[in-house]
């Protein structure tokens, strides 16, 4: 089943009576919505309608269902598997406007946002009264993205996935439906978990407009550290110790020599071109100061070079802003190419094993293949430089890609730890799920009948 798009001009008439100006057909917005930060082929939308609140969000989904218009909810563009394509057609919801804190609990350590707001707009605020909310992926995604498509980041080896920080949601369901779940009790039993439904859904269940959020209180210290290695399994290994040993390190990120070299050009750092692990942890400063020490003599025992420590704040900025920059670099390595970042996630026993030999595979076939990870949960990503108009080099890529994901599930992984699945990994999905993928085709039926809600993401009803 595929949704046939009727955006025609009497849709765009009962939008704009909706909207006003708020509602868009330039050029500019149409194209700017129909592409992310991945490699899947820009498709515009054939409208963009910038909501304000819950009640517009559920008047522009009842008049698309209305035409048997598709829906595609967009927060900042930050998707990585064309999840916010419009490959279909349609309007989309974009709730970047939707940008306000609603509520901040102080005492419970929870807050309520709408799904337009960032992390780092939320983080800025929350300072204030002491608190942050950690889930970091690096780019300063939405908090609706990061929902729905189930992100984590540099902190999740500490503070876990969006799935674990989420207390309940807001969403307009395909029918205009307004519907509220969980709450801000830390657990309940009432019932399905249908907040976790929609957490990693990515819009093809309905538009997340609110989201109540777990929050953490600042560290009264934090301390950060790169240290290099002279081999990728000597990183690897030192990070496993680390987990064993209960060491409560906030983040572990590696970078191989490829990207260490990029970093260095790009955000005019010098850090060795070796097999490195960005280190930080919170705590007191007692506890911070013995998890480093801890940490750095496991990590001599593996062959790690001089930690360079930043733990002044603008010094630890300057640290994870080179990090948080690497796919920039990356590209900017090969200039004029297509960066098509990818991601796996394997146990972190067979981590070194499973990018040596994803590595090796990419080395074979003369592929430029920068490779870094959340070292701490098995969470691993390669950059792909490719030409995008050489269809040998993009079949090349595809094929190492898919080898990628298959050794992963044969190591069991998964095909992907925190991209998501939008069009990119479709097939991936059957491979690992099998029949579960019917399960989830069911879902979608029952609570999308007509295939409105981001069609041909995730589940391809027309499959």
């Amino acid at each position: 089943m595929t949704a046939r798009p009727s955006t025609g001009p009497q849709l765009i008439n009962e939008l704009q009576a909706i909207l006003g100006e708020r509602l868009s057909t330039s050029t500019y917005d149409i194209d700017s919505h129909g592409e992310d930060e991945g490699r899947q082929p820009a498709a515009s939308p054939d409208a963009v309608a910038y909501t304000l609140t819950n009640e517009e969000v559920a008047t522009t989904v009842k008049a698309c269902a209305a035409r048997s218009t598709p829906v595609i909810a967009f927060g900042a563009g930050t998707s990585l598997e064309g999840q916010i394509q419009a490959i279909h057609g349609g309007v989309s919801i974009d709730v970047s406007r939707m940008n306000k804190i609603l509520e901040v609990n102080v005492d419970d350590l929870d807050c309520r946002v709408q799904a337009g707001i960032t992390r780092s707009q939320l983080n800025v605020e929350l300072e204030k009264q002491g608190l942050h909310f950690p889930i970091d992926p690096g780019a300063d995604a939405s908090i609706g993205g990061m929902t729905a498509t189930g992100a984590s980041g540099t902190t999740a080896v500490r503070y876990g996935t969006m799935r674990e920080n989420i207390l309940g949601l807001t969403v307009v369901l395909a029918d205009g439906r307004i519907i509220r779940t969980g709450g801000r009790a830390r657990k309940s039993s009432a019932g399905y978990d249908l907040t976790r439904l929609f957490i990693g859904s990515e819009g093809t269940l309905g538009v997340i407009t609110e989201i109540q959020l777990r929050l953490q209180p600042l560290p009264e210290a934090m301390s950060a550290a790169v240290c290099p290695f002279e081999t990728l399994e000597g990183a690897v290994d030192t990070v496993v110790e680390v987990l064993q040993a209960g060491i409560p390190v906030a983040r572990c990120e590696l970078m191989d020599e490829s990207s260490i070299r990029a970093v260095n050009a790009y955000s005019k750092v010098d850090y060795p071109e070796k097999p490195t692990v960005f280190f930080e942890f919170h705590g007191g400063p007692k506890s911070v100061e013995e998890q480093a020490q801890m940490t750095g003599d496991i990590a001599n025992e593996h062959g790690a070079g001089a930690f360079e420590w930043a733990a002044q704040r603008e010094d630890r900025e300057k640290l994870w802003d080179a990090r948080h920059k690497s796919y920039y670099a990356i590209k900017a390595l090969r200039p004029g190419s297509k960066g098509w970042p990818t991601d796996v996630a394997v146990p972190i026993s067979r981590l070194a094993e499973c990018i040596r030999e994803s590595r090796n595979d990419a080395e074979d076939k003369g592929l430029m293949a920068p490779i870094l990870g959340h070292i701490g949960d098995g969470n691993f990503h390669v950059v792909f430089m490719l030409d995008a108009d050489d269809p040998a080099e993009l079949e090349t890529v595809m094929g190492v890609n898919a080898r990628m994901v298959d050794r992963a599930l044969a190591m069991g992984g998964t095909a992907t730890g925190e991209h998501g699945i939008g069009v990119g990994k479709l097939g991936a999905l059957r491979a690992q799920h099998g029949e579960g993928v019917d399960v989830m085709r069911s879902i979608k039926l029952a609570l999308d009948p007509e295939n409105l809600m981001n069609p041909g993401k995730v589940v391809d009803l027309a499959t």
